[in-house]
């Protein structure tokens, strides 16, 4: 029996602890597992976060085992090679590859069945990882995608428009990575198009855009080693939707099976999420620009994962 006050994070580093905070603050679920190869930062982390829990609303939060996972309604996981300075996500691929495979393979002993959520980078490969290892079917295995890159995007455009982010819809698609597509010809604000709500003369620089918003997360990394708020908050949300069956459109990562003429890689397209994961995958009217460069992040993803021999 899946338990619905039950989620389960592996790997209790920056992104899992982060992300174990922020599930505590928003009450979502009664019960928080942190799982992680070193036991003893995991039981540190969750005693951390349990004293912070006693100044909020109830939570159980411990470090368990995978046996933890059978009945959880989520497992989120978060383990996986991290990047230093510039280094690409691809560039730790295969390293990934083999913790997720080895976690997942874990999940899957313990009788898990619920919905897996990938953070891990590269994650779109990884989600992919996850999804053959696990068996599921490809709408229980999410990765979280653009999602926090449609949230840069939407901050980049506020900030130059002088709007709320709120007011501003509009996708990036495809890799989280360095393919990435800024669709800008889906940009609405407050339900205008873009290029009619900017004033006549006043055109954004849209590649410097598009670059600003990719490149953000090796800014962060660069200043501080790592992420951890954007990622971990991107987390929180998709499980907010899942859990609440909220049937909300988020652009994440999920297995293409001919969208778009793509199939058997997974890549970030608008997704309507509920209470089974990915229920509907949603294709926006690209320009023929954008339909290029979205050919051009599915070929980078499926020749990278054919370089770590996955593709069999």
């Amino acid at each position: 029996m899946i338990g619905h006050d039950r989620i389960v994070i592996v790997g209790a580093g920056h992104v899992g602890s982060t992300a174990a905070y922020a599930l505590m603050l928003r009450a979502l679920v009664r019960e928080i597992v942190l799982i992680d190869s070193d036991a003893g930062l995991a039981e540190a982390e969750a005693a951390d976060l349990s004293d912070a829990n006693a100044l909020a609303r109830p939570a159980r939060i411990w470090a368990g085992s995978y046996a933890d996972a059978a009945t959880a309604r989520i497992a989120v996981i978060t383990a996986g090679a991290a990047t230093h300075g510039a280094e690409s996500r691809l560039s730790v691929a295969s390293q990934s590859a083999m913790i997720v495979s080895t976690c997942v393979g874990e999940l899957v002993q313990a009788g898990f069945t619920g919905i897996i959520l990938v953070a891990a980078n590269p994650v779109d490969l990884m989600t992919l990882v996850a999804l053959r290892r696990s068996g599921l079917s490809a709408a229980r295995v999410i990765g979280t995608g653009t999602l926090l890159d449609s949230s840069r995007l939407k901050q980049a455009l506020a900030e130059r428009l002088g709007v709320a982010a709120g007011s501003i819809d509009g996708v990036v698609l495809g890799e989280h990575g360095d393919s990435e597509v800024a669709a800008f010809s889906t940009v609405l604000v407050g339900g205008v198009p873009l290029g009619d709500f900017c004033p006549p003369g006043q055109a954004l620089d849209q590649d410097r855009i598009a670059t600003e918003v990719r490149d953000a997360g090796y800014r962060i990394v660069q200043g501080k080693g790592y992420t951890s708020f954007g990622v971990a908050t991107a987390i929180v949300r998709i499980c907010e939707v899942i859990l609440r069956d909220e049937r909300a459109v988020l652009p994440v990562s999920t297995l293409l099976t001919g969208q778009y003429g793509f199939a058997d890689v997974c890549l970030s397209l608008p997704c309507i999420l509920g209470a089974g994961g990915v229920e509907r995958i949603l294709l926006p009217a690209l320009s023929p620009a954008e339909n290029t460069m979205l050919a051009a992040s599915a070929k980078a993803l499926q020749q990278a994962l054919a370089s770590m021999d996955l593709a069999g």
